[in-house]
């Protein structure tokens, strides 16, 4: 962990060149699409115009004044955004480009620049078995900057995961509706329940951050394998084909059973490896949920 100030500060600033320039230049539009407008504040009742949408005739005051008359309704333009974030030991993972925890870092970064650049206040959640830090929603760059600081500089007291205590302490502290995207690997004991919860009361999105390594393991020989989480010890032999394809097969059952506990739970949700860019996958969700609209 960064404990050198000025390092730390570098580390901000050159976080905050790469994430704010995708946010300027690739996200925030589409950001902009797939959220806003969601809450929509009624405004008044006017006669009917063509070209207005059939559905927004308002039939009660049609019916009295023998006439079409439409409702017209204001966009509530001003979100929230909560960051729902796993600093758990499984998150300091990673054999390709860089560790979950960075990626995390990062994307976390873009979607809070792409929010307050739409005048949206960010608010961050920093989970592992315990709820370790929340930082309040508020709006603007220092804010921001803060944040990322958090999240370099940060060192949890827990290593352990459990994503139904973080999603029970989001729902009962933020109380109006918001978006929440919840970024982790999502190698908890069971969430559901809290996830549809939370899902009722706000727009929910999760990040799955894996590395390829936990899903396809190479003949390397007998390894040691270290258990981020509780720090056990294991030595596995990678050389033996039986051995790859368990571990093939269970993370393909692991797969398998989240995505379908997020379409269960009606939680738009994407995957996203150490090994890759994560600018694509984030435009594939926020096109997706601009197409729903």
């Amino acid at each position: 962990m960064v404990k050198d100030t000025k390092e730390l500060l570098k580390k901000v600033r050159k976080i905050e060149i790469k994430t704010r320039g995708l946010s300027n230049h690739i996200f925030s539009g589409e950001y902009s699409s797939a959220f806003k407008g969601r809450g929509m504040a009624f405004s008044e009742v006017r006669e009917y115009q063509v070209g207005d949408e059939i559905r927004t005739i308002d039939w009660n005051v049609t019916a009295r004044f023998n006439h079409p008359y439409v409702k017209v309704f204001d966009e509530e333009r001003e979100l929230t955004v909560m960051i729902l974030m796993d600093v758990s030991g499984s998150e300091n993972f990673g054999t390709i480009q860089k560790q979950k925890q960075e990626l995390a870092t990062e994307l976390c970064a873009v979607l809070a620049f792409s929010a307050i650049q739409n005048n949206d206040k960010v608010g961050v959640l920093f989970f592992s078995d315990k709820i370790e830090k929340f930082i309040p929603p508020k709006k603007g760059r220092s804010h921001i900057l803060m944040i990322i600081r958090e999240l370099i500089g940060f060192t949890p007291e827990s290593k352990g995961t459990d994503l139904g205590q973080a999603l029970k302490y989001f729902t009962r502290v933020i109380k109006k509706r918001c978006t929440a995207f919840i970024i982790s690997d999502f190698i908890s004991p069971a969430f559901e329940n809290e996830l549809k919860i939370a899902n009722r009361k706000h727009d929910m999105m999760a990040v799955r951050l894996y590395d390829k390594h936990e899903e396809e393991i190479p003949d390397l020989g007998l390894i040691p394998v270290r258990d981020e989480e509780s720090g056990q010890l294991l030595w596995v032999n990678t050389g033996d084909k039986k051995v790859r394809t368990a571990f093939a097969a269970e993370a393909l059952k692991r797969s398998a059973y989240l995505k379908d506990l997020f379409e269960k739970s009606g939680v738009d949700f994407m995957k996203i490896g150490t090994h890759e860019s994560y600018v694509k996958p984030l435009m594939t969700l926020f096109r997706k949920r601009e197409g729903r609209r």
